[in-house]
């Protein structure tokens, strides 16, 4: 692989860490928001856990598991491509 081609890949590699870091930011707050819904969740009484606002408030804690879970599968996947690319632009 020529320089000109390596050096595009190179910055590609940047461009990807830098959404790696931003992805990264992004889950760290859907993690504090699951937090903090699940501790209103448990502080609820028993009664009202079981209403529908309660039950609001676990498919709403599902959810935030759920967009937690793919978001790390999605930052997962990018450090596959960086390292992919990193291989090729090594060579």
């Amino acid at each position: 692989m020529n320089k000109q081609r390596r050096t595009i890949l190179s910055k590609k590699v940047a461009e990807l860490e830098e959404l790696k870091r931003k992805l990264d930011e992004v889950k760290s707050d859907i993690e504090s928001v699951h937090d903090e819904e699940d501790d209103a969740f448990s502080n609820l009484p028993d009664g009202i856990q079981d209403s529908e606002r309660g039950e609001t408030m676990q498919e709403n804690i599902d959810n935030l598991d759920d967009a937690y879970s793919n978001l790390d599968d999605v930052i997962s996947n990018i450090d596959d491509v960086i390292d992919s690319l990193n291989e090729v632009i090594e060579r």
